[in-house]
């Protein structure tokens, strides 16, 4: 099981130089081949930022088009969940990064994210679109 970051989905929407091997592991969940799940709080950031880069109409189909993937659940988080995720600072991370360290570990899975800041993480295994890919086709 794998926790989906921000910053994948942001690789896609804004066209970012890892956008190919980020859309090869979408298709996966998509397909319901990779089991993955997000955060409600990933969709809200993702919002805020897809109104500030004024894409407005990406972000509308990225909405409707994500609740459609066999592979992702988007798990919402509550205060109690968020109140736990402040103790995950401690590790030098900021807000977003403690609450997907948290939600990960909780939930038993590895991040995909390009943030190191998750290798600090004691027990949190942070992976790349490319891992999975690449080990999903026996390479």
């Amino acid at each position: 099981m794998y926790l989906i970051d921000t910053n994948i989905f942001l690789e896609v929407l804004l066209g970012r130089k890892n956008k190919e091997e980020c859309i090869s592991l979408f298709r996966m969940i998509e397909r319901g081949e990779v089991k993955a799940f997000t955060t409600s709080f990933v969709i809200h950031s993702i919002e805020v930022i897809m109104d500030n880069f004024k894409k407005v109409n990406e972000l509308k189909i990225f909405l409707e088009v994500v609740t459609e993937f066999k592979g992702l659940e988007i798990y919402s988080t509550d205060i109690e969940d968020e109140i736990s995720a402040i103790d995950m600072m401690k590790e030098g991370l900021d807000f977003d990064d403690a609450l997907q360290s948290y939600m990960a570990t909780k939930l038993g899975a590895k991040i995909v994210s390009f943030d190191k800041h998750f290798d600090k993480v004691k027990g949190l295994d942070r992976v790349t679109p490319k891992d999975i890919v690449k080990n999903s086709n026996g390479l």
